[in-house]
């Protein structure tokens, strides 16, 4: 039985509570047949001293989007997905308001998956892209 958009994205955003996803307010609010997407707030919560958004708090939303990902377009009964490798490039500020981070393929292998996740702001400027690498292991 396929699931509906709002049965998936109801999946992914009950299992935030007591997580990081929660301590950042990420919750998952698209879905398609190739892609995952997330949003979280700017607020002082997620700032560095100097008040725009924490580098690691992009980097926590680009891998909490992809490894939610995983577990929407990956056989996560018979596998395991762990995440092998994640980087960023940071290439615009923000202060407020909320981010996107969009979760694509790049690769879809049996054993290793690559993921691009694109993080932007409310004007669909790019704030952030990020590399996620996850491993499939048999459970």
């Amino acid at each position: 039985m396929k699931l509906s958009k709002a049965q998936i994205l109801e999946r992914c955003n009950a299992v935030v509570p007591n997580t990081l996803m929660q301590t950042l307010d990420i919750r998952y609010v698209d879905v398609g047949d190739d892609f995952l997407v997330a949003e979280m707030p700017v607020t002082p919560k997620v700032h560095q001293p100097d008040g725009i958004l924490h580098g690691g708090a992009m980097v926590a939303l680009a891998e909490s989007v992809g490894s939610a990902a995983c577990f929407v377009f990956l056989d996560t009964k018979n596998f395991s997905i762990r995440g092998l490798e994640i980087n960023a490039n940071h290439v615009r500020s923000i202060k407020d308001g909320k981010v996107f981070a969009k979760a694509s393929f790049i690769h879809k292998g049996r054993t290793t998956q690559v993921w691009q996740i694109e993080i932007t702001n409310q004007k669909e400027q790019l704030i952030s892209m990020c590399k996620l690498t996850t491993i499939a292991l048999p459970k």
